[in-house]
């Protein structure tokens, strides 16, 4: 997703999405290291695809970003694994202020 070339790059991300599920704990450890804004969002968005439990700690950590994108894809990640904890964090996001 590193490329120069716009389509290499969209058809990269297009993959990872489908397959997002596969690749959740690299995707994660991606996260982690990478220091480019924007990436970041995208790795955070095929997290948030990959509904996987693992990333529970990453979303709750992100609804405090300062960046509204990551906290967008955080608050997105956590409706889609729509468990009980999943909610738990929501909610208490919401009474802390943290999203509306």
């Amino acid at each position: 997703m590193r490329e120069k070339d716009a389509r290499v790059r969209a058809d990269a991300f297009d993959f990872l999405r489908e397959h997002a599920d596969a690749y959740v704990e690299e995707l994660i450890a991606e996260f982690a290291a990478e220091d480019d804004d924007g990436l970041r969002c995208l790795l955070l968005e095929l997290v948030a695809e990959a509904r996987s439990v693992r990333a529970l700690e990453l979303f709750r950590e992100q609804l405090e970003s300062m960046d509204d994108s990551l906290r967008f894809w955080a608050v997105r990640g956590l409706e889609m694994l729509d468990t009980r904890e999943a909610w738990q964090e929501l909610e208490r996001a919401q009474a802390d202020g943290l999203i509306a």
